[in-house]
């Protein structure tokens, strides 16, 4: 089941020195970065790691069972006790720092319905995080304000940007403890059709999920059943006072779009996320989002202004958009059958989705698939990003869903032009298909830490995924570079990238013979110079323009050893 790859990587602050194959001699002279904190965190060639809050990691069971959701629920439609302390835990243990991951995203962890919805074969209880019930409080079942402090505080700590998901145009489905919105803040029908423009903005998204009336200017009151709520909790006049504020320094109308977007921001500013995965974009008016990015962009700066000690660099609020069915080769558009939309704009996103490249992956040879992306993002895509995926909690038809091909997936992912998306047991291969399931719930079962743990194969999978996303952590070149191809037989490329002082080139051998490995890389690598093969931890030298790599593992990755500046 190994795939053989080489890796050569170089990585360097020179400004003056050549990359181009096609040319002899071209001996490029380069310094690997001492410190990881001279290493650029660039979002279009981020390693993100997506994760259902409720599925990963259970820290506290004393939060298990909130608002009395203990109805008996269909398979895997119940909340299962995973936390905001469970993620916490293992980025201190270095779970994701290991793994070469620098940004996590979680589904949304705003409290949910407190009932559930009965149909199929029983109760499904928002577990998810999708159903909001009140944006202004964290679930209980994932935890605490002070639970979301300490979590971006550890991940921040260790160079982890969090990012968290937005939710504007529904609230949760009504239950009988979940009464509807009021009608001017929500509709309750159509049901959207999805063939065109309008039945798939104007509509609910299904049966029982009311969309909120995001095109609507008209002033609106508070819900009644949010007031009863917040004054039962002892912060009604806190959160009206707060609304008054941001409604008299927006000049915004005080429309039921403006309310839940101050609500999402306010996670921005008290907490420091640093971006925001946006659900379901398509089925809001693109106004909405550029409105959204705007208060997103206030609220960053508002932290970072407030907390000069805790910015870590100088990056953007990161937005990525969920355009379902959205995929490159659309280019800036996506297409509703009478109109085409450009979601693409630096006043809303940076970045969508990519549904596109599950598919590209089975169908695509490596350097087909590199090139594809390569000339996207470098074209019609350049100054903006994707993020790619090959499963994930809702897409049906993962690249592998049984788990047959792990390496493959870890090659073409982390390997792959534009950000990638580890979902939560790609990694340990999770498998996606469950018995007994219906619809997506196949796809969400709990972290298999206990095969992790306890079975070889499932380790020697996590191994090579932790190799190659260090690897791509540590050189932003491959997700956010220009590829191009050295050789076709045996199969070598480079990807090269330049961000004002920072330089990252990097060379790859795909699909390489077993045993003794012998690469020409005299156009690009200077004769002498040493690397270091990080896979199986020895050092190999450049002799007569050639690498020979002899080693038990199917996977090289070299890098030029790292040199003090004052040598240069």
């Amino acid at each position: 089941m190994k795939k053989l790859v080489v890796v050569v990587t170089l990585s360097f602050m020179l400004v003056n020195c050549k990359n181009n194959p096609n040319k002899e001699d071209v001996n490029i002279n380069v310094v690997e970065p001492t410190n990881p904190s001279e290493i650029p965190f660039i979002w279009e060639g981020a390693n993100l790691y997506f994760l259902l809050t409720d599925r990963f990691n259970n820290a506290d069971t004393s939060n298990d069972v909130n608002f009395d959701r203990t109805k008996k629920t269909a398979k895997l439609r119940g909340f299962k006790g995973g936390d905001l302390k469970g993620v916490t835990q293992k980025i201190k243990e270095g779970y994701f720092t290991d793994l070469g991951i620098n940004a996590i995203w979680m589904t949304p962890i705003v409290e949910q319905i407190h009932g559930g919805t009965d149909e199929g074969t029983g109760v499904t209880y928002g577990f998810h995080g999708y159903w909001a019930k009140d944006w202004t409080r964290i679930d209980p079942n994932y935890g605490t304000k002070e639970d979301l402090q300490e979590l971006v505080k550890e991940a921040h700590a260790r160079g982890i940007r969090v990012v968290l998901d937005a939710v504007i145009n529904h609230t949760g489905p009504v239950t009988e403890k979940d009464p509807v919105w009021p009608d001017d803040w929500v509709r309750t029908d159509p049901q959207c059709k999805y063939s065109n423009y309008e039945n798939t903005i104007t509509c609910t998204l299904v049966a029982n999920l009311p969309d909120i009336k995001t095109e609507s200017n008209d002033n609106v009151e508070l819900p009644p059943q949010l007031v009863e709520k917040w004054k039962a909790e002892g912060r009604y006049e806190e959160e009206v006072a707060e609304l008054d504020a941001f409604f008299e320094r927006t000049g915004h109308p005080r429309a039921p779009r403006f309310y839940i977007i101050k609500w999402l921001t306010d996670y921005i500013t008290e907490f420091g996320i640093d971006g925001y995965r946006a659900d379901t974009v398509k089925h809001t008016e693109e106004y909405v989002w550029e409105e959204f990015k705007s208060e997103c962009d206030y609220a960053f700066s508002e932290f970072k202004k407030n907390n000069p000690e805790k910015v870590l660099d100088d990056n953007d609020f990161y937005l990525v958009g969920e355009v379902y069915n959205y995929g490159i080769s659309g280019g800036q558009f996506f297409d509703f059958g009478d109109r085409k939309v450009n979601y693409f704009d630096p006043a809303s996103f940076h970045s969508l989705i990519n549904f596109e490249f599950k598919w590209n992956a089975k169908e695509l040879g490596y350097e087909e698939l590199f090139k594809k992306y390569s000339d996207v993002l470098n074209g019609e895509l350049k100054d903006f990003g994707t993020l790619n995926y090959l499963s994930s909690h809702d897409d049906g038809s993962p690249f592998d869903a049984k788990r047959k091909k792990p390496f493959e997936t870890a090659n073409k992912l982390l390997l792959s032009p534009g950000t990638s998306q580890v979902y939560y047991g790609d990694e340990s291969a999770r498998s996606l298909v469950i018995k007994g399931t219906e619809g997506d719930a196949t796809l969400r079962s709990f972290m298999n830490w206990e095969e992790l743990e306890n079975n070889s194969e499932t380790k020697t999978v996590l191994a090579h995924w932790q190799k190659l996303g260090q690897f791509r952590a540590k050189h932003p070149a491959v997700g956010a570079g220009m590829h191009q191809v050295v050789t076709e037989e045996p199969y070598v490329f480079y990807r090269s990238l330049t961000k004002v002082d920072y330089k990252d080139f990097v060379v790859i051998g795909l699909d390489l013979n077993n045993g003794k490995k012998v690469l020409d890389l005299s156009k690009v690598l200077k004769e002498g110079e040493v690397l270091h093969d990080a896979y199986s931890g020895q050092d190999i030298k450049v002799v007569d323009g050639k690498i020979t790599v002899n080693s038990e593992f199917g996977t090289v990755l070299l890098s030029k050893k790292p040199v003090k500046k004052s040598n240069l």
